[in-house]
């Protein structure tokens, strides 16, 4: 721990004196950035963390950045990484910018206020199911200035960029490794800010790392990941924890398919292809670019990692939102012009799940719906979230604090008026916006907001998630219901999601 003088004297120097109207300066460890005050906020934008993963570096491990001498412009965000720019509900993911293999930047936001002392540091990982997205489509300054924290957003490399494993990249490592470089980059995204987020007033020794749904996936993964040790001390996993990962041979089986259907023998090959073409060539239903278990970088499945007790002994916060799956039969349905009949609804549940179709159809039956899409959409969410993550948080509690939520405003997404024929609830992604404090609801939805973010920047702050004129939160296997008309907390969420029968093997 500092001396309350040298912490009066970091504070004291932590922004370089400037105009207004330039904006004010920092000194990193790789030179002076300019930032630029919106309201309450400074942010420092386009800050490069690692060195562009171009040409050579094309399917490397990320390397430091070069040192630039004079003073960089920090007012701009750096360029997504590469990836199909897509619409969704909430927009294009891939925020400002145009899509680029040199794309390793993150941003941080602070509050304009000074402090006398380090603040906590919050490092987002956005989501996008790894072939998406960008840290600059995420705005960290309401959430930095009302919760008293610095934020850091990141791009990682995504896709067949990020995590291509092949057996001539496993032959060019010196462990044998191949893929998983977009989680490098987040531990490299990690590293700069250990080293040199004093510099903005955070305090390095208190870090957490927080993310949603790949992102939340990918905390988990640092969690369970021996080359993040030290370089966070909190950390949550919103719709995250827990997704089966193929292994490191059967990705370089896929790796090897791939390049092959390119016409390419080997890595050589690839790397003179363009961005364009590889991205062209990355989109298919047989491609799944996502992390490997490849024994170092992911020693072991989280579950089993987390079963055995081998993973980072730090407070945990995670759970999911309570109609999850929705937003996927939205897409798949409505959004795409057509609807879930019910006799369509048996159909894509046997689609889903084979055998066990049956069984599962007893237990979900369209009786207890309103309609076929929020049936099967209450089979999404109870299989592919609720109760994984629900298992996730009990493995966890075994051997570290663990705290459970469920985001339960059935009203979070009305503002967007999408064209669908039954209610959306609280899906996916829901409530991302109400942790950074982007809400202009009505006033309980507003209230809610608040209280989650004081609920996020106290766990950051103390890794217990306490909130001024908020009901306690109680550990697991308590969970907390996080609603517009009360936040309560109860013990019946494996029994209201049917975790008995996902939590056991398909026969």
């Amino acid at each position: 721990m500092l001396t309350g003088a040298l912490l009066l004297s970091v504070a004291a120097t932590a922004f370089v004196p400037a105009a207004a109207a330039e904006g004010p300066t920092v000194t990193t460890r790789y030179g002076q950035v300019r930032g630029k005050t919106s309201g309450t906020a400074h942010s420092f934008l386009g800050l490069p963390y690692a060195a562009p993963p171009v040409g050579t570096l094309r399917w490397k491990p990320p390397s430091p950045p070069a040192r630039r001498p004079g003073v960089r412009d920090a007012g701009t965000p750096g360029n997504p990484c590469v990836q199909h720019v897509r619409s969704s509900p909430w927009g294009n993911l891939a925020g400002p910018g145009t899509p680029s293999e040199d794309c390793l930047y993150l941003n941080v936001h602070t509050p304009a206020q000074r402090s006398l002392q380090r603040r906590p540091v919050m490092v987002w990982i956005h989501g996008g199911g790894f072939t998406v997205g960008s840290g600059a489509f995420y705005d960290g300054g309401t959430l930095a200035s009302r919760g008293d924290v610095v934020v850091v957003t990141l791009n990682y490399r995504l896709g067949a960029f990020g995590y291509l494993a092949h057996p001539d990249l496993a032959q060019e490592s010196p462990q044998g490794l191949s893929g998983n470089y977009g989680l490098l980059d987040q531990q490299a995204a990690l590293r700069w800010v250990h080293d040199n987020i004093a510099a903005f007033g955070g305090d390095p020794g208190n870090v957490t790392v927080f993310g949603e749904s790949a992102g939340g996936g990918s905390v988990c993964h640092h969690l369970v990941s021996p080359r993040t040790t030290g370089l966070f001390d909190r950390a949550i996993a919103q719709s995250g924890c827990g997704f089966p990962l193929p292994t490191h041979a059967s990705q370089q089986n896929r790796g090897r398919t791939w390049a092959d259907s390119l016409g390419c023998a080997d890595v050589a090959c690839l790397r003179a292809k363009t961005a364009d073409e590889l991205l062209t060539a990355s989109t298919g239903p047989t491609t799944r670019w996502t992390p490997n278990v490849d024994g170092r970088v992911l020693p072991l499945q989280v579950p089993d990692a987390l079963e055995s007790g081998r993973f980072h002994r730090v407070p945990v916060l995670q759970g999911t939102t309570a109609d999850e799956g929705r937003l996927t039969v939205a897409t798949t349905y409505d959004l795409a012009g057509r609807q879930l009949t019910a006799a369509d609804y048996p159909v894509a549940v046997r689609a889903l799940h084979g055998e066990r179709a049956d069984e599962i159809l007893t237990r979900y039956p369209l009786t207890d719906h309103g309609t076929p899409a929020e049936a099967l959409g209450a089979i999404l969410t109870d299989s592919q979230f609720a109760c994984p993550q629900s298992r996730t948080a009990g493995l966890m509690a075994e051997h570290t604090p663990s705290y459970q939520y469920e985001f339960a405003d059935r009203h979070a997404m009305d503002h967007l008026n999408l064209p669908i024929g039954f209610p959306i609830g609280a899906p996916h992604g829901s409530e991302i916006r109400y942790v950074f404090g982007g809400v202009a609801g009505p006033p309980a939805q507003r209230a809610l907001s608040d209280r989650m973010l004081d609920y996020w920047t106290g766990f950051a702050r103390t890794g217990v998630p306490h909130a001024v004129n908020a009901p306690r939160w109680k550990p697991f296997p308590k969970v907390q219901t996080l609603a517009p008309e009360a936040i309560t907390s109860g013990v019946t969420f494996p029994r209201d999601h049917r975790c008995d029968l996902w939590d056991r093997p398909a026969s």
